[in-house]
């Protein structure tokens, strides 16, 4: 093949026709709709073991495809968005907090995953949450849009429930209308509008972050109203299924369902598995924070009914929906994801040895067996999600001692501290509602 230059490449690429992409030999290009669960951590699905919540949808997505018992993401939603955004890390980004992740992420900075896909002749739209994100989606590369404003909106009794955007015109929530539900139809729609062309759909659930409200299945007087948003969000993943099959969509799909951080704090201790709490939640430096459920379905490509204990990161999917799409990643930008790609086909792929989280000034390198912090303190992980002990700084184990050598070579290598730093309040929330929450405590 004669030299090709970056624009040739581009449209080669966009018709499949690279060679090395996954897509060299002419097959057609996968529609992917990543499904981002808000607050949802492994302890919500009854797949991972939940003892209180059943989720049978979900639970066929994972028998049907891989599910994934060490995936990882930032124990919070902006900086864990902005991580599967650009595939790069928050010390790169400046996505350290959730402030940050609006103040400091621009479009003339970043490349968000609609706009490389593009490349590759996909069609794209985020559906529901786009907080903590800065400006709006079609800033970043989407071609259509649906966004409601904050999060755990469901019903237009909430302040910020009156009204939603559709590509930027304000819609009013009508009475009796169910944000997810109009959440689903749009999805709906625009997968029957462009059937006959690869598409690419950001659905960020409203569930199951807090307001906790009654479900439109909800009983009169219902006394466990988190079971009952658990059950909706479940039931919507099984009708997207059958839309999908009914437009003869199914085999063409790749279906990616993960939680944006843990379960948040009211509503972790009764996420049990087998008796037991995970350690730690929403917005910690715990497993419990970081860990989050992580489903991959592609009829006839990924490998079902696989319980893969590969490490992956949120930054991973970026480079591999590129790779799977046939497009190029933005050209002189660290990426620090890893492609997926292979292993999403059954392939062995390249497997991490580690993954890297950051939220505010604290960070960690994780590997199957060992966590090690910016503290330098070390901690055993063949107990989690339950329990993480801190080794003795003195300890003679030699599994121990090797494993603080490797862990703390990939954090010089990665040098977190070298790059943006945080500058909130150390806590990776919104500097404001933290002040006002010691205020009213101090009272």
């Amino acid at each position: 093949m004669e030299r090709m230059n970056r624009r040739d490449v581009l449209k080669a690429a966009a018709a499949g026709l690279v060679a090395g992409s996954t897509w060299a030999q002419g097959s057609r290009k996968p529609n992917i709709i990543f499904l981002l669960a808000d607050d949802l951590g492994v302890n919500g699905l009854s797949c991972y073991g939940s003892d209180h919540y059943k989720t049978p949808h979900l639970d066929r997505l994972a028998a049907g495809g891989t599910r994934y018992t060490n995936a990882y993401t930032a124990p919070l939603c902006g900086p864990s968005r902005a991580l599967i955004m650009t595939g790069r890390y928050a010390f790169r980004t400046g996505a350290t907090n959730q402030d940050a992740t609006g103040s400091r992420i621009t479009p003339e900075k970043e490349t968000f995953m609609p706009k490389v896909l593009k490349q590759a002749g996909y069609v794209s739209a985020m559906i529901g949450k786009w907080g903590q994100l800065p400006l709006g989606p079609a800033e970043f590369g989407f071609d259509e849009h649906l966004k409601f404003t904050g999060s755990g909106t469901y019903w237009n009794s909430q302040d910020k429930g009156k009204s939603y955007q559709l590509n930027g015109e304000k819609k009013p929530l009508a009475d009796r209308q169910y944000m997810p539900d109009v959440m689903h139809d749009y999805l709906v729609d625009f997968m029957t509008r462009h059937r006959d062309r690869p598409f690419y759909a950001y659905y960020s659930l409203s569930h199951i972050h807090a307001e906790i409200l009654p479900t439109p299945d909800s009983a009169p007087g219902a006394k466990d109203l988190y079971v009952d948003n658990i059950r909706y969000m479940d039931k919507l993943m099984g009708k997207l299924v059958s839309e999908l099959d009914r437009l003869k969509l199914r085999e063409h799909t790749l279906i990616v369902f993960i939680g944006d951080n843990g379960t948040g704090g009211n509503y972790a201790g009764q996420g049990t598995i087998g008796g037991r709490r995970l350690s730690g939640e929403k917005g910690s430096m715990l497993e419990g924070g970081a860990n989050v459920p992580l489903i991959v379905n592609w009829p006839g490509k990924t490998p079902a009914g696989k319980v893969a204990r590969d490490l992956i990161d949120s930054t991973d999917f970026f480079p591999t929906f590129a790779d799977l799409a046939g497009a190029q990643p933005p050209a002189g930008v660290a990426i620090d994801g890893h492609s997926q790609a292979q292993q999403w086909q059954g392939r062995k792929g390249q497997l991490r040895e580690w993954i890297f989280i950051q939220l505010a000034r604290q960070w960690y390198v994780r590997d199957a067996r060992w966590k090690l912090n910016q503290q330098g303190a070390l901690f055993d992980m063949s107990q989690a999600p339950f329990a993480e002990p801190q080794v003795p700084a003195d300890t003679t184990s030699p599994a121990a001692i090797a494993a603080r050598k490797k862990l703390q070579a990939a954090l010089d290598k990665l040098n977190p501290a070298g790059g943006i730093l945080d500058d909130g309040d150390g806590t990776g929330r919104h500097a404001k509602r933290q002040a006002d929450r010691k205020k009213r405590k101090d009272r």
